[in-house]
């Protein structure tokens, strides 16, 4: 139901899944193998896997933390796109590399929940995309000796609030890993 015309296809997002970003995440491991499951699902189906890599001060590009954790590995195929702001929207190609694929609807995965998961679902559905929030595919860390909610708080709250997302044209959801349907 997107309001991009002609772009029936669904997508994975795997989002900043960095060995800088999701060392110290809540439920790394878990988290890491669920995406992993939804990496293989999608080739199954033959929908676009799409890698976002995140680069910045501390992340420098090409360096050990910068490099997607060694558990999942994008295929030569799959469209990996560099990205230095929180929505992976934003100064990247994106969008062009959707388009091409002919998406319309996105499922997101990855990391940090509270930085480039809520600014990259809130920037899709904004630019007219369908967006699933993969409830139990998403971490962030501790960041609660800084003022902020623990890391389950954060991720319940998202999860929360993105299923009762409305725009016109457009639906948001969060559904559990199992529940993904990567076909119409």
């Amino acid at each position: 139901m997107t309001t991009l015309q002609n772009r029936p296809n669904t997508a994975l997002l795997v989002i900043d899944v960095q060995n800088g970003v999701v060392s110290g995440a809540h439920a790394r491991d878990t988290v890491v193998a669920t995406i992993n499951g939804l990496v293989d699902r999608a080739r199954t189906a033959s929908a676009p896997v799409v890698w976002v890599q995140h680069a910045d001060a501390d992340l420098e590009a090409g360096s050990e933390p910068w490099q997607i954790v060694p558990e999942l590995e994008p295929l030569a195929s799959e469209a990996v796109v560099h990205k230095t702001y929180g929505d992976s929207f934003e100064g990247t190609d994106l969008e062009e590399v959707l388009a091409a694929a002919g998406v319309g609807r996105l499922v997101v995965s990855g990391a940090q929940t509270d930085a480039c998961i809520r600014s990259t679902i809130h920037g899709a559905f904004a630019r007219g995309y369908d967006v699933t929030l993969v409830g139990d595919a998403h971490t962030t860390e501790d960041l609660s000796a800084y003022g902020a909610p623990t890391p389950d708080q954060v991720i319940g709250h998202t999860n929360m609030y993105w299923q009762y997302q409305t725009a016109p044209g457009r639906t948001a959801g969060v559904v559990a890993a199992g529940e993904v349907a990567f076909s119409a």
